[in-house]
């Protein structure tokens, strides 16, 4: 088996790469470097550097490797600057995902993960997103990314009566933190994270958006899932896909229990040893009491599971982060 990795010199592409190889899958990384750093790439890992736009380069890269599934990561993953450049937006995951279909289709590749996002549910009035929940995406992120997994539905469609069609599984999650591999950190300036992260490397007190809302302690509620689980959940994805059995259009890769906003801040300061008494700033205009996903049928089929505690999420993003020093 290999498996090409689009955007796998990216924060989730890269730990993606690392299970691949850990399951004895060979993984082969494209990537334009826009976001994602060479570095992150392993060096016994074939890497290309260049757009996932360029469809022949992407059909001659799975020829040349004898590819045999995609997982799709690459992409523009920045929700809030996606209202400001919907175009680029567009570009990047409406277009580049039609051009990784056709590629695929030219080189006689039959298999893909698609790196979705829960963005496609825009700000739910329900406690608990499960798949079936009405797709009201708020963003041109969540849009393009809701136009992805109706791309892959549609080839599929279209394939149904070929020898091979298209097989494929969307997953959707929503924040991704931790490391699962020192040498690979969150880089993203728009993520709680590592904007908290580089607060504390700077000497500053980070801020939380309001607490005011209706939760338990006041401060927004979210899904915070590990790296490492991620990536474990797209390479089972992978080989469900290729052993022909049979998976679901969707997954929610979700906790099911979620953490607030000054949870994640009391571990940040447990964890890390500064303490910090965040400042509260005012909240932001659209943001939600409380966004959390079921994992249920992710648990069943692609043995999702939530391993890790939020001390171990922050302890393991801060020990990347500082290693990168």
């Amino acid at each position: 088996m290999t498996w090409l990795v689009t955007g796998g010199a990216g924060y989730i592409g890269a730990h993606v790469v690392r299970a691949l190889q850990a399951a004895g899958i060979a993984p082969i990384v494209v990537d334009d470097l826009s976001s994602g750093h060479a570095s992150f790439v392993p060096g016994s890992v074939p890497f290309i550097e260049g757009t996932i736009l360029h469809r022949g380069l992407l059909a001659d890269t799975m020829r040349a490797h004898a590819v045999t599934g995609v997982i799709h990561v690459a992409g523009f993953k920045y929700a809030g600057v996606s209202v400001q450049r919907p175009l680029h937006t567009y570009e990047q995951n409406v277009e580049g995902t039609r051009v990784v279909l056709e590629a695929m289709a030219d080189a006689d590749v039959h298999n893909i993960v698609f790196s979705s996002s829960a963005a496609v549910y825009g700000t739910p009035d329900v406690p608990l997103v499960t798949e079936d929940l009405p797709k009201r995406p708020a963003s041109p992120y969540g849009e393009s990314k809701l136009i992805g997994e109706w791309l892959l539905r549609d080839q599929a469609i279209a394939t149904a009566s070929a020898a091979q069609p298209l097989r494929h599984t969307s997953l959707r999650y929503f924040n991704v933190v931790g490391s699962a591999d020192p040498s690979v950190y969150d880089t993203s300036p728009h993520n709680l994270f590592p904007i908290v992260f580089e607060k504390l490397i700077a000497g500053e007190t980070p801020q939380i958006n309001g607490d005011d809302y209706d939760t338990p302690d006041g401060t927004n509620v979210r899904d915070y899932v590990h790296v490492g689980d991620i990536a474990a959940a797209h390479v089972v994805a992978a080989q469900r896909l290729e052993s022909g059995e049979s998976v679901e259009a969707a997954y929610n890769l979700g906790s099911q229990n979620g953490l607030s906003v000054r949870e994640i801040m009391d571990a940040m300061a447990r964890v890390t040893g500064i303490d910090f008494t965040p400042k509260i700033g005012p909240r932001r205009p659209g943001d939600p009491d409380r966004i959390v996903a079921t994992g249920e049928l992710a648990a069943r089929d692609l043995d999702w599971a939530n391993r890790y505690t939020v001390d171990e999420m922050v302890r393991t993003g801060w020990e990347a982060r500082r290693a990168a020093h």
